[in-house]
């Protein structure tokens, strides 16, 4: 079986506890994540197999009831790429075009980014989520004005269906006094 990662984003943090523990109780998977995030929501991820994990996060559902969950995902193939941008330890090189996702929701921004970064020769630089945002998430990335063109379309469709798209850009040619401000 692949390895896989999945999370649970829920309303509160009481029930994102009760979520986790539930989880790691259900399969044989780790915590990548667990944490409050703005404005009082509870995010938890875990990796494993991917039945594990799918059974993992039906477990925390349960537990956290369906109610308190703001949105969820399981990615059975994760792009090597999403970790890095993750936890903002990407190293910008030469910002050429820029090209932004914004998100209603952690796990929606997370599955933009794997989106984009499969689907065309880009650079993740961040998945920044919901730290002072209000509970949102944001996702930028470079590359060349037609990658990241496609990149922002896909990623963003992944999510339009499901309703937590905020909104997209693209800079073809970003000012250089953009990139200490955005990274």
């Amino acid at each position: 079986m692949k390895r896989a990662i999945g999370l649970l984003e829920l309303k509160n943090i009481t029930r994102g506890i009760i979520a986790a523990d539930a989880m790691l109780k259900a399969a044989n998977v780790e915590i990548v994540m667990a944490q409050a995030m703005c404005p009082g929501k509870y995010v938890v991820m875990v990796a494993g197999d991917v039945g594990a994990v799918q059974s993992s996060i039906r477990s925390g559902t349960a537990a956290g009831g369906c109610e308190n969950v703001v949105d969820e995902f399981v990615l059975p193939n994760i792009h090597d790429s999403v970790f890095p941008a993750l936890s903002g330890c990407t190293e910008v090189k030469e910002l050429k075009s820029l090209g932004v996702i914004e998100s209603f929701s952690v796990a929606s921004a997370i599955v933009a980014a794997d989106v984009a970064a499969k689907s065309a020769a880009i650079e993740l630089l961040e998945v920044r989520l919901a730290r002072g945002m209000g509970g949102k998430a944001v996702v930028t990335l470079t590359g060349d004005v037609g990658a990241v063109t496609a990149a922002v379309r896909a990623g963003s469709a992944a999510i339009k269906d499901n309703g937590f798209l905020v909104d997209q850009l693209v800079l073809p040619a970003p000012h250089n006094g953009l990139r200490n401000l955005v990274f």
